[in-house]
């Protein structure tokens, strides 16, 4: 009985290990897409850093390099790192190849 429960165990731990890795972030335009696409793409960006983006790309135009997501109040490097292999600054090209 007991093993049946550690293995039980294990295998919830496991499962609930390989849907965490499962999730990942998406590619996402930056320059395009709405705060909702940003935060459920974008590790670690919320609605509210989310919509904080939308509105520095409104009043400041698209953003030419990724790491111009900094000049955002709320986004850290460390934030723009997690995500860069995932940041779009155009439909085609990711921004790490920049």
């Amino acid at each position: 009985m007991k093993s049946i429960n550690l293995k039980s165990l294990m295998t919830l731990l496991l499962t609930g290990f390989f849907s965490i890795w499962a999730w990942a972030a998406q590619p996402v335009n930056v320059n395009a897409a709405s705060a909702e696409e940003l935060s459920e793409s974008l590790k670690g960006v919320g609605m509210s850093k989310a919509q904080a983006i939308v509105k520095y790309r409104n009043e400041n135009g698209q953003f030419k390099h990724v790491d111009e997501l900094v000049n955002v109040k709320g986004i850290g490097i460390r934030t723009v790192d997690i995500n860069r292999e995932f940041i779009l600054l155009d439909n085609s090209e990711l921004a790490s190849s920049k």
